[in-house]
């Protein structure tokens, strides 16, 4: 049975972690902020302490069917739906979110591991876990291959009626013949949709993947200049 002054260290603990992680999404601007991972981390604590103590309460020798991690068990899959609730289908069918949702299942689990009390283990966990958001892809992209050094960004662009969209493709590619190596984009067309509007004009909606270190309103001028197009919207996804 877990005494009283125990308890408390539990929750302090799992209230500590949870800010942790709160506050690596809190500085990225993400979905998960503070209060939900502190209360995500604290709330599970809490729920896994009432499962085990319930287990050492209510059992007898008559009656020792109860399992005492039934109750944390169903942390797991019951902060599902929060998880859910950060991730975001933008346009170009692009998903974002993940990783917030991933740590939002993360908060849940450091805050079984201290409610079990499985301090070092937790701790262990929490750093390895702001290591692996901030510091390993950092890394891994220095040292990596060249696509790693990659951002998507979704581009949406109307024209005037015509029949000159390679064109257009070719341009935000500098394709074009007789460039040189400056003059040359590392911008690629990963995924295209064209289609009719009012007026005649057609819409293309692009997903181009161009370089981390490249300024999104470099991309917006490079194709706002181009002949024919009357509109264009960037989003840095």
């Amino acid at each position: 049975m877990v005494f009283k002054e125990e308890i408390l260290l539990k929750l302090c603990i799992a209230l500590i972690f949870g800010l942790l992680i709160g506050i690596d999404r809190q500085l990225k601007h993400k979905p998960l902020g503070l209060k939900t991972s502190m209360v995500i981390c604290v709330a599970s604590c809490l729920v896994t302490i009432v499962s085990i103590e319930s287990f050492y309460n209510f059992s007898s020798p008559t009656f020792n069917a109860m399992d005492p991690m039934r109750l944390a068990a169903q942390i797991v899959s019951g902060v599902g739906f929060l998880g859910a609730g950060v991730i975001l289908r933008r346009q170009n069918d692009v998903i974002s979110g993940l990783t917030s949702a991933a740590m939002i299942w993360a908060a849940s689990g450091l805050g079984i591991a201290i409610g079990a009390g499985f301090y070092f283990p937790a701790m262990i966990a929490v750093f390895l876990l702001i290591i692996a958001v901030n510091l390993l892809p950092t890394v891994v992209k220095s040292l990596g291959p060249t696509a790693l050094r990659q951002r998507d960004v979704a581009v949406r662009i109307v024209m005037e009626p015509n029949y000159r969209m390679t064109e257009l493709i070719t341009a935000i590619e500098k394709k074009s013949e007789g460039l040189n190596e400056t003059e040359k984009s590392d911008l690629k067309i990963r995924h295209l949709k064209i289609k009719d509007i009012e007026n005649g004009n057609q819409q293309i909606d692009l997903t181009l993947s161009a370089p981390e270190k490249q300024y999104t309103t470099e991309i917006y001028y490079l194709i706002k200049k181009i002949d024919y197009v009357l509109t264009v919207e960037v989003e840095h996804l």
